[in-house]
């Protein structure tokens, strides 16, 4: 007998514990399950298929172990600042596209960014998030600041100009950044002291690639995206929080980066993109952190059988197991995926 299923048989592991275990590289007694976040228009879709009613209710049916409750993306957490657009970009149609022209376009010193309207922590509430929380059950708790700085500052800049200042004009993009980060990072210590042990892992996201490659140089996003995104991680860390960063693309060429700088799971492996297969991923950095995702949503998820699916679950399995969360390989489940074969995805798990 294993140490796994004598802990099985002694009594009921909880899907808390097993993600905790997976994210942490230690023993657990099987690979984890989510679900991931599903379009509302994928929604009563599943719900029609499935027999429920409310998302909890779907989650549990499939045996979902991972809750992500972000005070992001809920309601209360920015009684002043609004929920759309949290530097208020892109609000009331004042911006289409990361590529439009931002706010921040034309400064051409570092002290020409105080003019923004830049928002204060100081506003938040976390009583809605902290509830949520409290009634999360036995699951893994994914938590903290969407952190989405990278995106930020595409919006705040353009991204043309934000890519171009990275070269020319240097110090008025670490000026930015450090003001969009700076906020995120006061923003989660607020946050995390309210939150305490109710959190089981930061969980944040920025898209650094594309399908092809990375969207910057390795060098510039050495210069530009690592040392915030290693003050985050120690920040989590220093918590007793696990840390999971989102980034949809090919970002193969700085993952060792990302794990050098604290990153403990990756998510969601785009699994088409260039160098994200899972092959790669488990020969080069098995063991070294874990993942989360990788089940194709590009061709296998939306276009293939049961069948097909719950053969590609077992082959991500044996590929990154056991240091595994199955999962899509984009969070955001659209319509054109058939709800039997996320019932089969979820029965490989189980």
């Amino acid at each position: 007998m294993t140490r796994s299923e004598g802990l099985v048989q002694n009594r009921r592991v909880t899907s808390r514990e097993i993600v905790k275990s997976i994210i942490g590289r230690n023993l657990a007694p099987r690979c984890g399950f989510w679900l991931g976040n599903p379009h509302p228009d994928t929604l009563p879709r599943l719900h029609r298929y499935f027999g429920t009613e409310t998302e909890e209710e779907l989650r549990r049916k499939l045996g979902d172990d991972f809750r992500w409750i972000s005070p992001s993306f809920i309601e209360g957490t920015f009684p002043n600042l609004g929920r759309v657009g949290l530097f208020d970009l892109r609000r009331a149609g004042a911006k289409a596209s990361h590529g439009q022209a931002g706010p921040l376009a034309d400064c051409d010193r570092p002290e020409d960014i105080e003019a923004f309207d830049w928002p204060d922590p100081v506003d938040l509430d976390f009583g809605p998030v902290v509830e949520a929380l409290d009634e999360a059950g036995p699951y893994y708790r994914a938590s903290g600041f969407w952190s989405p700085f990278y995106h930020d500052l595409m919006d705040l800049f353009g991204m043309e100009h934000y890519f171009v200042k990275m070269i020319a004009q240097p110090d008025v993009v670490r000026a930015a950044t450090d003001r969009v980060c700076g906020f995120y990072f006061e923003a989660n210590a607020r946050f995390y002291d309210a939150a305490g042990d109710r959190v089981d892992g930061f969980f944040f996201g920025n898209d650094f690639g594309t399908q092809l490659d990375l969207m910057i140089s390795p060098r510039l996003f050495d210069a530009f995206v690592l040392p915030w995104m290693r003050r985050f991680t120690e920040q989590a860390h220093g918590r007793g929080y696990q840390v999971i960063l989102h980034s949809c693309g090919s970002i193969a060429r700085v993952i060792d980066r990302l794990v050098e700088a604290g990153v403990d799971c990756l998510h969601p492996l785009q699994a088409m993109a260039v160098g994200m297969e899972a092959e790669k991923l488990g020969r080069e950095f098995g063991g070294r952190v874990a993942f989360l995702g990788g089940i194709d949503t590009q061709r296998v998820l939306n276009t293939g059988t049961p069948a097909q699916v719950r053969e590609e679950v077992r082959r991500v399995m044996d590929l990154l197991g056991p240091h595994l969360i199955v999962s899509p390989s984009h969070e955001a489940l659209l319509p054109d995926v058939p709800p039997p074969n996320i019932a089969a995805m979820a029965e490989v798990v189980r």
